[in-house]
């Protein structure tokens, strides 16, 4: 579970901001919190994040995706291969040739870790990695000056092994998991298949279109069907078909010359979608759709449905950019509500999101610790990210209307279009 995340120096980030999941001593909405058994704290289920357009909601989406990704694919990068998602704040001299930074607070397998790292698109600079084992955090490893390693003393000369395969532009974090250091295994696990953020429902890690393949004992499809009746769309069942076929016409570039691959085994995927549909004269016929012409909607519900059931049966955590397009304000909530629910949420999976949707804005939805706010500062070009939790807000105050009405900050300064064709 996620506890807190913090990031410098990206996008449109500039100064540290941090982001918290832990739960302040509030005591409504007591079911939109949780209490792990390792630790003697409250966590959110969820949080939503609202803001004006190009304030930087999605920046700081993308710095999660960023950093999750650098991770995963660190065993993967090649010597001489840029750094690609690192992307400092570039309307400042100082810091557009400076280090990202990233720091994450998680519980993995029942313990307190904090991990961090900052590097830039050539290298990395910094990384550390602190279990709590006890009341006072434990150092596995810090690494400082891309090549300065220090370590948990009983483990050093192991370390100090690994630290030599390690390179430049690799996290340290990966490569002793790769060579099966017991120690930093639970950390990395948690970013391999903890955490994964999503835009317009599409995995930015997993092929979500495998799980329906490999749906051999229907589960997904229950839960599928079960999820499209309960938001009232009445799809009765659908129909997934893959078929491998042969493509002759690849070219592949090799040493800057295009040579033709024959016989290049690519999959064509079918997803159709049955319906009963009542005639004139009161008779049930089935028919079908193919998932393209069904609503755009529909769509995000059915490649969403995985993601929900595989977040509920391991705890996963949810990071959503956008979780409202096309869809429903009700069925927004509807999801929201299922992480809420502990008959549903068995293990405490969480969801963030960040929304315009303003009929979420509701203290019966959420508590003020689970809303937050993401403001530019246009002068600077600089973004900051604050709780509701940081304003005075009376438990029966509407918050919809004071955010409207501009209270909480962090919406646009709409002009009356009057001067749209003036010089």
């Amino acid at each position: 579970m996620l506890l807190q995340f913090s990031v410098k120096n990206f996008l449109s980030i500039k100064d540290e901001v941090v982001f918290s999941m832990q739960a302040s001593i509030d005591n409504e909405n007591i079911e939109n919190v949780f209490s792990p058994n390792s630790i003697n704290e409250k966590i959110l289920k969820s949080t939503a994040i609202y803001g004006a357009n190009a304030s930087g909601k999605t920046s700081f989406v993308k710095a999660l995706t960023a950093a999750i990704l650098m991770i995963r694919k660190s065993n993967l990068r090649k010597i001489n291969e840029p750094l690609l998602d690192m992307a400092p704040f570039k309307f400042d001299l100082k810091t557009k040739d400076k280090p990202c930074k990233f720091e994450f607070i998680f519980i993995a397998d029942n313990i307190k870790h904090v991990y961090g790292f900052s590097a830039d698109i050539n290298r990395v600079y910094e990384e550390y990695l602190y279990q709590y084992l006890s009341a006072k955090p434990t150092k596995i490893f810090e690494r400082t000056d891309t090549t300065k390693y220090s370590y948990l003393q009983t483990d050093k000369n192991k370390l100090e092994e690994l630290a030599s395969k390690n390179t430049e532009k690799k996290l340290f974090l990966a490569t002793a998991t790769e060579w099966n250091y017991e120690k930093t295994k639970s950390a990395y696990m948690w970013f391999a298949e903890k955490i994964d953020t999503y835009n317009e429902y599409i995995n930015l890690s997993d092929n979500i279109v495998d799980k329906f393949e490999k749906d051999e004992n229907n589960e997904l499809r229950k839960f599928t069907i079960k999820l499209l009746k309960e938001t009232d769309i009445k799809i009765k069942d659908y129909k997934f078909e893959t078929e491998s076929i042969k493509s002759n016409n690849f070219i592949a570039m090799i040493n800057d010359k295009q040579i033709p691959k024959q016989n290049i085994i690519q999959k064509e995927i079918k997803i159709s979608t049955l319906h009963e549909i009542e005639d004139e004269n009161g008779n049930i016929c089935e028919y079908e759709l193919g998932l393209a012409e069904e609503s755009l909607g529909t769509q995000n519900l059915f490649f969403f449905s995985p993601v929900l059931k595989d977040a509920f049966e391991k705890g996963r955590i949810v990071i959503i950019d956008e979780i409202d397009r096309s869809l429903h304000p009700l069925l927004v909530k509807y999801i929201i509500n299922l992480f809420h629910n502990p008959n549903i949420n068995i293990n405490n999976a969480q969801l963030i999101f960040n929304t315009h949707d303003t009929n979420l804005l509701s203290l019966d939805i959420f508590r003020r610790d689970q809303i937050w706010f993401v403001e530019k500062d246009h002068k600077k070009g600089t973004t900051g990210l604050y709780p509701l939790d940081d304003f005075s807000v009376r438990k029966t105050e509407n918050i919809q209307k004071g955010y409207l009405n501009g209270r909480y900050g962090a919406i646009p300064f709409v002009a009356t279009g009057n001067n749209l064709w003036g010089d």
